[in-house]
């Protein structure tokens, strides 16, 4: 029996900071620790982001608020709830697409206000996902969404979602790899103990996915806005966070959904400083300079360590030739094909084959010599004609010695 299952965004808590009066906006901006903490703002100095388009799959992104005016450049809806160009907020927690995109991509307004995401310069696409409502089944919509971005120009997708299991359905393996292939980056949320997810779920379970786990701002392993798994590439901050909400509010909020979004950034970054990059590199860049936390690397709870964004993006990173974070098409060929393989009863069985023939038995050694008929001679001769033959045989016999003693000297 197939279990239904509904995908869930990652925010943990989220509440009204400011609701956006112009004289006050220079706090959210003071807010935004990670800028400096993490080498966002040294990174830009080398590039903001500029040319790299990063898709949003959420709830729908305001592209209306005054720090995202202009950044998003198309999109859609896959629900059947939203507006053609992913810009009406669906769902149940319609804020969230919003305040994802801003740490994303969101450039602030006026002099030094607002959100300024880790690519201010980015464009982003606004992708309407309906957690839980819609005319098809949320894996459904993801599948949708992926491959829409894929053919709308996407370098990057951000997928601030989890399914809450290990597993993931059929559908994502072609929708995945098929981003994969066209060489983009996925960024996904580990997921927050906080909502109930203890140990990472799809999609950040998923070979070659980048998963981003949460810390807070001491760059500790989140209690509630994050959790574990093999699966996680990178730290990023999920505490304490601010964000654009629609309407030119701003939101203070944790969860790994907005830890997502400072790595996404950080892609955009890397992705415009090194355009000779395909995605395997980039991912590789992104994990081989992040600041190693404990002596396990990586670990469960912070993949290869805290994400540098100077570092990512300025440092000297040896190529590779594979995925670090795994292999797609592989898995799919192995347990795919272990999943569909048929039931004992419907395996094929190997016709019938006639028994060997026995092979030729030694005839016995005849102690008699040529006195008694062999097996040979009884079966190649007959019966008869073969005790004929042994009478005649012995008759010989006796006649010979008749005239041996006929003939002896008499004394």
């Amino acid at each position: 029996m197939r279990r239904a299952v509904t995908l869930a965004i990652l925010g943990v808590t989220a509440s009204v900071l400011l609701v956006a009066p112009p004289a006050a906006a220079d706090q959210v901006r003071d807010l935004q620790y990670w800028l400096a903490e993490y080498g966002v703002t040294q990174a830009w100095n080398t590039t903001r982001g500029a040319g790299v388009t990063v898709a949003v799959i959420d709830t729908g992104v305001d592209g209306s608020h005054q720090d995202l005016t202009g950044t998003v450049i198309g999109g859609t809806d896959v629900s059947g709830e939203g507006s053609p160009n992913g810009q009406t907020p669906v769902g149940n927690n319609p804020d969230h697409g919003t305040l994802v995109a801003s740490l994303l991509a969101g450039h602030g307004h006026g002099n030094g206000n607002g959100v300024i995401g880790v690519a201010p310069e980015a464009k982003l696409l606004a992708v309407s996902v309906g957690f839980g409502v819609g005319s098809k089944t949320s894996d459904d919509q993801v599948a949708e969404a992926v491959r829409w971005s894929v053919d709308n120009g996407a370098d990057v997708i951000n997928m601030s979602l989890t399914r809450n299991t290990l597993e993931w359905p059929q559908s994502w393996d072609d929708a995945f790899l098929y981003a994969m292939e066209n060489d983009v980056v996925v960024v996904a949320a580990a997921g927050n103990r906080g909502s109930g997810t203890d140990v990472v779920g799809a999609p950040a379970t998923m070979p070659g996915v980048l998963t981003v786990a949460g810390v807070d701002e001491r760059g500790m392993a989140s209690e509630d806005a994050s959790s574990q798994g093999i699966t996680i590439s990178v730290a990023a901050p999920s505490e304490k966070l601010v964000g654009a909400a629609p309407g030119n509010e701003y939101y203070q909020w944790s969860g790994t959904s907005g830890a997502a979004p400072l790595v996404s950034g950080l892609v955009a970054l890397v992705r415009s400083a090194h355009p000779e990059l395909n995605a395997d590199n980039v991912i590789n860049r992104v994990i081989r300079t992040a600041r190693a936390v404990g002596g396990q690397v990586p670990s469960p709870l912070y993949g290869y360590g805290l994400i540098d964004v100077r570092a990512a993006v300025s440092a000297s990173v040896a190529p590779v030739e594979a995925n670090p974070m795994g292999d797609l098409a592989e898995w799919i060929r192995v347990n795919r094909r272990a999943e569909g393989a048929p039931p004992v009863s419907e395996l094929p069985v190997p016709a019938p084959q006639a028994p060997p023939e026995p092979p030729p038995v030694a005839e016995p050694a005849n102690p008699l010599g040529t006195l008694l008929p062999t097996v040979a001679l009884l079966r190649d001769v007959g019966i008869p004609l073969a005790v004929f033959g042994v009478f005649g045989t012995l008759l010989g016999i006796v006649l010979r010695g008749a005239v041996k003693q006929v003939r002896r000297p008499r004394p």
